[in-house]
């Protein structure tokens, strides 16, 4: 195998919701209340519904991007690139980076709907969501089928409510639902209580998977306000393992052993140790602890129910033995400021090219489709027209242009660049205050 003959499927990608988003979904009053793109006096868009106001839409949508132009910015669709937000410019973008079909959680209504879960009339969110729902897999994935993995999001303020969307969802076509990792963040009773009993039994029952996505609901780990950025980015994937040590303590994993659960930005290397870890802790406290691993270990669970999804994890790779060849995926996470665009396949290959040409096919795609069911991929098109050597030739004969985007001069200045974690966290607050004093 070459790298031109990989096909990649990314299973953690993003959308920058467009204007138009409920247009063709809703009419009439319930049009009129959904959440509305808007401009403010500085040229900064953001996003409004019911009182709640969420600036920089396009934060972190920096691909294609200079580096040195990284920080806050952009804060605008025009400053991005089309893939953003457009899904016909997405599959050039995907094309040219030699990605064969994207899962793509959203940017402005949060990774698992969190704009919807803010807003005060909950009767209203359910149908703005449903809306969103129907949108991204109407308008967004069957614009190109088998191209894009649909991914719903859930009204779980209801659990009934719940029940019923996943029911409808899976009827739609829908195989994969966004879940909070932590619900209590929420103000919801943590994935322990009896309130999911009925959610997990309507996954299970129409054999959905549940991607939980890094930064939903445990925050990155950081000692202070006043640690540097650069450590809370490099911590970040570490704050998954708290997620997975919650999750791998689900009842219902003895109750439904297909039930499946995608770590979604949490990278692999770390994944043995903790495997490790939890089967000493259980061998050397399960006498005391009332634990639920009596008969398997705990890693025996985190290798049935779990999938790993890397961006790039040299170590995890040379590791992949001890992680489990069937339950790690690529996933380039477009259009945020980790991915690799447009040079994936590149910067891909030399990761895998070490394994067996079987391997590179389960973490380069295989893995992907079996866990996401997405077996319209190879159903819509042939595997030769899906290969990276196949999608860049179509993109080049298209002409599609990576030039770097830059913000014309709206760069932002140092003093605009956060440096420590508080920074980070007030210019959000901060952000959000001035929009909502202008607005008042």
């Amino acid at each position: 195998m070459e790298m031109k003959d990989m096909l990649i499927v990314s299973v953690d990608d993003h959308i920058c919701e467009p204007p138009t988003l409920f247009d063709n979904q809703l009419t009439g009053d319930l049009l009129a209340s959904a959440p509305k793109l808007e401009v403010d006096a500085k040229g900064k868009n953001f996003w409004r519904y019911q009182g709640y106001i969420r600036p920089s839409v396009g934060l972190n949508a920096v691909v294609g991007r200079p580096p040195e132009e990284y920080g806050m910015e952009p804060t605008n669709l025009d400053q991005l690139r089309d893939g953003c937000h457009d899904v016909h410019a997405r599959i050039d973008d995907m094309d040219v980076n030699g990605v064969a079909a994207s899962m793509c959680f959203g940017n402005s209504i949060g990774f698992d709907g969190q704009t919807f879960h803010k807003a005060p009339d909950k009767a209203l969110s359910l149908r703005h969501m449903q809306a969103y729902n129907d949108w991204h897999y109407d308008e967004w994935c069957m614009a190109y089928p088998g191209r894009f993995i649909p991914l719903g999001i859930l009204p779980t303020w209801d659990a009934d409510a719940t029940v019923a969307e996943i029911h409808r969802l899976a009827a739609k076509g829908f195989r994969t639902v966004s879940m909070n990792e932590n619900p209590t963040v929420q103000g919801l009773p943590s994935i322990h209580n009896d309130y999911w009993d009925p959610v997990y039994k309507a996954i299970a029952d129409t054999d959905m998977t549940i991607a939980l996505h890094i930064g939903s609901g445990n925050p990155a780990p950081h000692a202070s306000m006043e640690t540097p950025i650069e450590a809370w980015i490099s911590t970040m994937p570490l704050s998954v393992a708290q997620g997975l040590a919650d999750w791998l303590q689900l009842e219902e994993l003895q109750r439904y052993p297909q039930l499946r659960i995608a770590i979604s930005e949490g990278s692999i290397g770390w994944v043995p140790y903790f495997m490790e870890r939890a089967d000493f802790s259980n061998w050397r406290h399960k006498a005391w602890t009332r634990s639920r691993f009596q008969n398997l270990k705990p890693s025996d669970l985190v290798k049935r129910h779990f999938l790993h999804c890397f961006v790039d994890d040299r170590f995890g790779l040379r590791h992949l033995d001890e992680i489990g060849e069937d339950m790690v995926a690529y996933e380039c996470d477009y259009p945020h400021s980790d991915a690799l665009w447009p040079d994936v396949p590149e910067h891909l290959w030399d990761s895998v090219k070490h394994l067996s040409a079987e391997q590179i096919d389960k973490v380069t795609h295989g893995n992907a489709i079996r866990f996401f069911r997405h077996d319209s991929l190879l159903a819509n098109y042939k595997r030769e027209e899906l290969t990276v050597g196949a999608l860049r030739a179509k993109a080049a004969a298209k002409g599609v242009d990576t030039a770097p985007k830059s913000s014309g001069g709206s760069r932002p200045t140092e003093d605009d660049r956060p440096v420590t974690s508080g920074d980070i966290m007030t210019m959000f607050k901060q952000h959000a205050a001035e929009r909502a004093k202008e607005l008042a």
